[in-house]
């Protein structure tokens, strides 16, 4: 919608047009979203939710970085399980492991880190022997 409202033409009565028009066109036949449910109408407003909303679709964290080491450690050591070779479980635990080290010597802020590097040959040998090798 381009057009501007004209001088002298009751704003209600041009948006109304506009709509209409809209609808004439099917510009609203096809929109995503179209039978369902608002979500979250259950919830109490909140008005940073389209913030939070956004933060959640883009993956975006908040939390302190200690915190987010944590998190980053508990991945790598799940993706470390699920590596095709040993090798490359070997490099996943190798790079935490320097961050961790790295923290370790300089804090982070937040909460205690509670981290200690992986022991990456006990790693490689649970996964051996979770692949059979």
């Amino acid at each position: 919608m381009t057009e501007r409202k004209p001088p002298g033409v009751d704003f209600e009565s041009w948006v109304d047009k506009q709509i209409r028009e809209a609808t004439e066109r099917g510009d609203f036949a096809h929109l995503s979203g179209k039978g369902k449910p608002l979500r979250d109408l259950d919830q109490p407003y909140d008005e940073l939710w389209w913030i939070k909303d956004k933060m959640r679709r883009e993956n975006v964290s908040c939390l302190p970085p200690s915190l987010v080491l944590r998190k980053e450690a508990e991945d790598a050591l799940e993706a470390a399980s699920r590596a095709p070779t040993e090798a490359a479980l070997r490099r996943i635990l190798t790079d935490i492991n320097e961050r961790i080290r790295a923290a370790l010597c300089r804090p982070p802020e937040g909460p205690p880190l509670g981290l200690t590097p992986f022991d990456i040959d006990e790693e490689a040998r649970k996964w051996r022997a979770q692949h059979g090798s």
